[in-house]
């Protein structure tokens, strides 16, 4: 009997960790959109943000990779996926404000916060505007100034239009998820409109106390130089081996990875996040 109920028991836990490992939806209002997200896993909390054009499918693996050891809360921002869209621009600062907001309203003080592309500058621009709400920040694709976009970005930024875009193979993930179908023209141009946004936050990133992983592609849209000075900011690029402890925030490459690349490798950017929000760091001879 009690062999048989304690059978009986793990197979409910057992139960209950499944259900609990599909992602619950659900929406919140943030600053006059109803915010689409989904959560999923245990653990510390651990937010997830997208880049432009994308939603939550599209991030791919990465999501359930992180949820085996944290509480992800995967959120979809102002305008994309199921997210409803605002008369306001979009700017990396409003899409960090919206952020903090959502946390507050679905009651997480602070959190790690993992950002690709578009979601890695809002991540960066939450733990400048918001520093008390994040614990560590992954940033994949970023960027500080856009100065240190690659020149053929640069070139490129000019001669963008809405119809080059509406073709592409996120425009038709767009209508599949929008409440708006209609509305992925209006999307493009406030996309366009950020490319164009001032970017110029060197003080603000060398002010920094929040612990920062950079991630990037060494084809990515920022340059490789643009990456080293950003970890140089953090306090990063000294050597180790000298009897101090090394700087908090890291800098990962990642090799033969053009941008669009960076996300469709969860396994090497699970090894590169999980260390580094563990706070776990490689053993050198003379420690």
């Amino acid at each position: 009997m009690f062999r048989t109920a304690l059978v009986v028991a793990a197979v409910l836990v057992a139960g209950l960790t499944i259900a609990r490992s599909e992602p619950v939806s659900n929406r919140v209002e943030v600053n006059g959109m109803q915010m689409y997200y989904e959560v999923s896993g245990r653990g510390d909390p651990l937010i997830v943000l997208h880049g432009a054009y994308m939603n939550i499918p599209s991030m791919g693996e990465i999501i359930p990779m992180l949820a085996e050891s944290h509480e992800v809360y995967a959120l979809e921002l102002q305008g994309h996926g199921r997210t409803t869209d605002i008369d306001r621009p979009i700017t990396y600062q409003n899409l960090a404000d919206d952020v903090a907001v959502f946390m507050d309203a679905i009651g997480i003080d602070k959190a790690d916060v993992f950002g690709y592309s578009m979601g890695a500058a809002a991540g960066l621009q939450l733990a400048i505007r918001h520093p008390e709400k994040v614990n560590k920040l992954a940033a994949a694709s970023v960027a500080y100034d856009a100065e240190g976009w690659q020149p053929a970005l640069k070139a490129f930024i000019p001669q963008m239009t809405v119809e080059m875009f509406l073709d592409m193979h996120f425009a038709d993930q767009y209508r599949e998820l929008a409440p708006d179908p209609d509305g992925f023209p209006v999307l493009v141009e406030k996309l366009i409109a950020l490319e164009h946004e001032p970017m110029a936050w060197e003080e603000d990133v060398k002010a920094l106390k929040t612990p920062v992983l950079i991630i990037t592609g060494d084809a990515d849209i920022a340059t490789l130089e643009h990456s080293v000075s950003m970890f140089r900011l953090l306090g990063g690029g000294v050597m180790g081996d000298m009897g101090e402890p090394l700087p908090e925030s890291r800098l990962a490459v990642m090799p033969a990875t053009a941008h669009t690349a960076v996300i469709r490798q969860p396994a090497l950017l699970h090894a590169f996040v999980e260390p580094f929000l563990n706070g776990e760091t490689p053993k050198g001879m003379f420690e």
